[in-house]
């Protein structure tokens, strides 16, 4: 019965490709507040925006279970849905709320003038970097470190949460520019021939840019009479959510790749900034399926998983360790998606395969065949190409880590993703 029921999976995703899905010639993705902060790997509002309007009507309340950077809810807010995100990340929750919140701009303009002015007084004989994590000595030289240190300051006196919210956003996409991190990279490493701008000036720049951006999402809140809609962000892990069973009218999500980011590691810098993190190691234990898990657990909850699992033990232990881990915690977030979704409701879930070790890790099949196990109907799969999507899709093939096309030993393996729409039955 149960290879019975892979084989009906995989047969699922023998698909063509769709080209309604692939937005090659649409809006950028920068529109609105969606340009605030580099994110890797975010999906792109169009599929959010295509999701919406497909399967949701006003009044439904939407759940992303992986908020990142918020790209679900603005888009549930500008088409006037309730919305609610969920990351277990302090700095998506940072992001996320500086980007659904409009701010008026006038409010905004006299207090960028305050801002602006204060920075004037900044003294550099005066030593403004007390009390930083050791670690912030590791990736900031000293003169950098201490303006930032001043900015920091500063932010924190503004009194208004929701302009605050919109600074530190703002302080904390220039971290890595104004940081010996090298610029090219989402691994963290220094770049010891760095030429490091002034963080004042990259902070005025940001600003600047976020004005503008803030008044397009105001103005298109406006049109649509959707200022007032609920939206919000709580820090929580996807596999616990803490929402209330059957209250969710949908869920649109776009859960992390397996062989995709750390993201403790990337946001490093504004978690020790901002003080999110001490300890980076204790950190990383929180994230679904991190690498740094101690799990040793190689048995998996569903065949597709485990097929992969078993053929990559064969090759290597530990990766296999890494993807069960994965799964299974993807399997928990499973059961917790068909918890808060309401009967008749539906899931929609970006995701694309990848491969690890010579080994196809087909995780879209694998979660299409968790969604059925904790009770879903598979309803449709789409396949897309993805020209816009913000990922390497290069591989080494010996190492396994993020390459260039130049590299003989390279292979493409982010090219294609899919769309998995699932729903809760009405009678269960």
């Amino acid at each position: 019965m149960l290879q019975q029921s892979s084989s009906r999976i995989h047969n699922r995703f023998k698909v063509e490709v769709n080209n309604d899905w692939a937005f090659a010639e649409s809006r950028s993705v920068q529109h609105l507040t969606h340009g605030y902060h580099r994110y890797p790997a975010k999906f792109i509002p169009q599929i959010v925006k295509k999701l919406i309007e497909k399967y949701t009507v006003k009044g439904d309340k939407i759940v992303d279970v992986f908020a990142g950077c918020g790209t679900t809810l603005v888009e549930s807010k500008v088409h006037g849905r309730k919305s609610l995100g969920v990351d277990i990340n302090p700095v998506a929750q940072l992001i996320t709320k500086a980007k659904i919140t409009h701010i008026k701009q006038d409010l905004l303009e006299s207090s960028l003038d305050v801002i602006f002015d204060t920075l004037q007084n900044y003294n550099e004989d005066v030593v403004y970097a007390h009390n930083t994590h050791i670690r912030i000595d590791y990736w900031f030289k000293q003169s950098e470190k201490n303006k930032i240190a001043f900015l920091y300051s500063v932010i924190l006196n503004v009194q208004n949460e929701p302009l605050r919210n919109f600074y530190l956003c703002a302080l904390s996409n220039i971290l890595k520019n104004c940081s010996k991190w090298l610029q090219s990279s989402t691994k963290p490493q220094i770049d010891p021939d760095k030429n490091i701008p002034d963080p004042f000036k990259c902070f005025k720049t940001q600003v600047k840019l976020m004005q503008k951006k803030n008044k397009e999402f105001f103005d298109e809140l406006t049109k649509n009479k959707a200022l007032n809609t609920e939206c919000n962000i709580k820090l929580a892990d996807a596999r616990h959510t803490r929402i209330r069973a059957n209250t969710v009218s949908a869920i649109i999500t776009s859960p992390p790749y397996v062989t995709s980011y750390e993201y403790a590691d990337i946001h490093q810098l504004t978690g020790y900034w901002f003080d999110y993190i001490s300890d980076i190691m204790e950190f990383r234990k929180d994230f679904i399926g991190t690498f740094y898990s101690n799990n040793k657990d190689l048995v998996t909850q569903v065949p597709i998983a485990q097929n992969i699992v078993n053929q990559l033990k064969l090759i290597n232990a530990k990766k296999a360790g890494e993807v069960a881990n994965y799964f299974n915690d993807m399997f928990d977030v499973s059961s917790e998606m068909f918890r808060i979704l309401k009967p008749d409701g539906f899931v929609c879930l970006v995701i694309g395969n990848t491969t690890m070790k010579d080994v196809k890790i087909k995780s879209a099949e694998a979660f299409a065949q968790m969604l059925t196990t904790s009770g879903f109907k598979i309803k449709k799969v789409i396949k897309r190409e993805i020209p816009n999507k913000l990922i390497p899709s290069i591989r080494d093939k010996k190492t396994g880590k993020f390459s260039k096309l130049t590299n003989a030993d390279s292979k493409l393996v982010y090219p294609e993703e899919y769309i998995i729409i699932a729903k809760k039955p009405l009678c269960q």
